[in-house]
């Protein structure tokens, strides 16, 4: 993004001096009269800093931020360090644009190389991008690297995230691919189902680990079927549940995908976020976006360079693998200094926190009336009860306490816990809904 630059009266005479105009009108010349304004648009004066500080003030104030949050799907409340706002605020990590002499920006590249790193070190992968616009668009590209003349079936399973399956559609269709859901059995992948899909033209299959009911696929043999088909198999991952769960290398994914933004992101508004994206050796030229090595330079220091960036502006269209042109550098640097500051032992603690308060709060809802949890599969940190009262009451005897409940889906509701989440407030969660019996 640039910067407005303002010029003067006389600046502005000058420039059009210089290239043979009189006045401004002179240079819309061959703009049809027609389609040009009479005058200009009636627009109010300007108002002062303080008063713009004061209008801006007194929107954000009708926004309601929750003290508690019981709602993930997709956007997650986790703890940020301080650290991360200190480090990534620096003036010397801001930029009006993508700094497209990359090699100049030995800082960016550095921190992006050391983004990569840990991206690698999560997933188990072999090689990671620099990152992409988020998890949604992560997961549609992935789709895309697997596809190829003789392999043009993809499919999604019907668990997953609705915005990332809506992508993964958008790009199929614009490609004029074939999408097929691989439907749900107790909310799992149908193994049966799947097998029977699969044939030599299938490309890849999508899965989500914990999927969108927050139920824990059996991704080890859903990625052997696959593989069995020939097809590439592509995981969408929690990062914080990499703390504690298999790594999608381990369930023998060939690309890892997933949202970024629990890894030290807010959930602002549903952005800015940051798609991850690794994959094996075998495949890192499919890759879209850019990747940043390590070399020398001539005098033998440690330097950083682009090493890859198969994208259309870079190479001729018929073969690029994607049109990303650009990634989240500042997004994924929050992401770096988050990993670096918790460390393995941290990540490892927060996962551990959030199954645990998790699934103390889904046994004390389920010793409610009405209460029960509708799947009985294994999950993460976000289940789904059925509710025995409307899901407004619930919404609303929560809100008045400043809690943010769980998402309605269907005819129950989807509950998330983080380790932001204390004991107290869960017992309070539950005190709140059983008072609302009563009413």
């Amino acid at each position: 993004m640039g910067s407005y630059i303002p010029s003067t009266k006389q600046e502005r005479q000058g420039m059009l001096e210089t290239i043979g105009l009189r006045t401004m009108d002179d240079l819309y010349a061959d703009v049809p009269a027609s389609v040009r304004l009479k005058r200009l648009p009636d627009a109010p004066d300007g108002l002062s800093e303080l008063e713009v500080v004061q209008k801006m003030t007194a929107m954000a104030e009708r926004n309601h931020v929750f003290k508690t949050i019981l709602r993930g799907a997709g956007a997650y409340d986790h703890y940020i360090p301080a650290i991360v706002d200190s480090v990534t605020s620096k003036e010397e990590f801001s930029t009006t644009y993508t700094p497209y002499q990359a090699e100049i920006s030995q800082g960016v590249l550095q921190s992006i190389f050391e983004y990569q790193t840990m991206i690698c070190e999560l997933t188990g992968m072999d090689v990671s991008n620099a990152s992409v616009y988020d998890g949604a668009s992560a997961a549609a590209e992935a789709v895309m690297m697997s596809v190829d003349r003789k392999r043009t079936k993809v499919f999604s399973a019907a668990s997953v995230h609705p915005d990332v399956l809506a992508t993964i559609k958008t790009y199929c269709w614009a490609k004029d691919l074939e999408l097929h859901l691989i439907p749900e059995a107790d909310g799992l992948v149908d193994m049966d189902a799947l097998k029977e899909a699969l044939t030599i033209e299938t490309a890849c299959v999508y899965i989500q680990q914990p999927n969108f009911l927050g139920l824990i696929e059996n991704a080890s043999a859903i990625g052997q079927a696959v593989h069995g088909a020939g097809a590439k198999f592509i995981m969408g991952v929690n990062p914080i549940s990499l703390g504690i769960m298999h790594s999608p290398r381990e369930s023998g994914a060939d690309i890892a995908v997933g949202e970024g933004q629990p890894l030290g992101l807010p959930l602002s508004f549903g952005g800015p976020y940051l798609g991850f994206m690794a994959t094996t050796k075998a495949m890192m030229r499919m890759m879209p976006g850019r990747i940043v090595g390590q070399t020398r330079d001539s005098r033998g220091q440690r330097a950083f360079v682009l090493t890859l960036q198969a994208r259309e502006q870079h190479i001729r269209r018929e073969k690029a693998s994607s049109n990303i042109c650009s990634n989240q550098a500042l997004c994924a640097m929050r992401a770096s200094v988050y990993l670096v500051a918790v460390g393995p032992q941290g990540l490892r603690k927060a996962a551990q926190l959030c199954y645990s308060k998790a699934h103390y709060l889904a046994e004390e809802l389920c010793k409610l009336p009405g209460f029960k949890l509708i799947y009985d599969g294994a999950f993460f940190n976000e289940f789904v009860t059925t509710l025995p009262l409307p899901a407004e009451k619930i919404e609303n005897a929560l809100m008045n306490r400043d809690i943010l409940a769980g998402l309605p889906v269907n005819e129950g509701m989807l509950w998330c816990v983080t380790e932001k989440v204390s004991k107290e407030k869960l017992d309070e969660t539950v005190q709140t809904i059983r008072g609302v019996y009563t009413k």
